[in-house]
């Protein structure tokens, strides 16, 4: 049985991300158009106990661009964690490639 993106991503992320930092890295990649995407994610605790979760995404092989937001309350972070990813599920509908776990 195939898992969906989000399903696959789900278990990806209770691996991946935690408080105590960990990342989440996707690529979307179609030589034959010339998509070579790369996208991650990371969560963790600043010096103040406020929650960081920091994005960055790009073509593979490029500085690309990063964005930052800080928390205080875990479910704010948990919540765009999961806005963020529900973006990422609906690439296939508008570049054409999935996202799938970087190896």
């Amino acid at each position: 049985m195939k898992l969906s993106f989000m399903e696959s991503t789900r278990t990806l992320l209770d691996a991946c991300l935690s408080l105590d930092g960990g990342a989440l890295v996707l690529q979307a990649c179609d030589p034959s158009r010339n998509i070579r995407r790369h996208w991650h994610i990371e969560l963790r605790r600043d010096l103040f106990g406020w929650i960081v979760v920091e994005w960055r995404w790009g073509r593979i092989g490029t500085a690309g661009q990063s964005r930052s937001l800080a928390f205080e309350q875990e479910g704010e972070a948990w919540r765009l964690v999961r806005r963020l990813l529900v973006r990422r599920a609906g690439a296939e509908r508008r570049i054409g490639v999935a996202y799938r776990p970087a190896s």
